[in-house]
């Protein structure tokens, strides 16, 4: 690799960026709304904060975000609703999620499983989503490969790096 290829955390983040309309918080917003929709097709901006541990003053204004790149209907004190582009993405932002903490949870995360996920879902590209979904896929596909990677942990605890050590 020629080093005129590598790029900083924040450069990968800003290139990222520059490909990508949606911040990670609008991306958590559609991703509950999607998954509100599925129960019912129109969600009240009170439900969705109170789903997502926010104001809902701070709900409206990324809902607002939303709606004005069409992902999402709404207008001020009525319903929240997906447009045909919004069910789409956040079909995608949904399954990503479900991908990444189906990984996690396979390979013996326990505790941090959900936090783990929502802070890697938003910079992984497509296409390791579809590398993390297919290792996913093998492993319950190959359950004996599963168990022997489950037992080597199990049989190398002490090689685990401890939380004490982090930066």
């Amino acid at each position: 690799m020629k080093s005129s290829e590598f790029y900083t955390f924040r450069g990968y983040e800003i290139i990222d960026r520059e490909k990508n309309v949606l911040t990670p918080s609008m991306e958590d917003y559609l991703e509950m709304i999607y998954r509100m929709c599925l129960e019912d097709s129109n969600i009240r901006m009170n439900i969705l904060a109170k789903h997502l541990n926010v104001r809902t003053s701070s709900s409206t204004k990324i809902v607002q975000k939303l709606a004005k790149i069409g992902l999402v209907n709404y207008e001020p004190y009525s319903l929240i609703s997906l447009t045909d582009k919004g069910m789409e993405v956040g079909k995608f932002l949904y399954e990503r999620h479900i991908i990444i903490e189906k990984f996690l949870f396979l390979i013996g995360v326990e505790n941090t499983t959900l936090k783990d996920t929502e802070l890697i879902e938003h910079y992984v590209s497509p296409n390791l989503v579809i590398k993390f979904n297919q290792l996913n896929r093998f492993f319950m596909d190959n359950k004996d490969v599963l168990d022997k990677y489950n037992s080597y942990i199990k049989t190398n605890m002490e090689n685990k790096m401890s939380a004490d050590n982090q930066y």
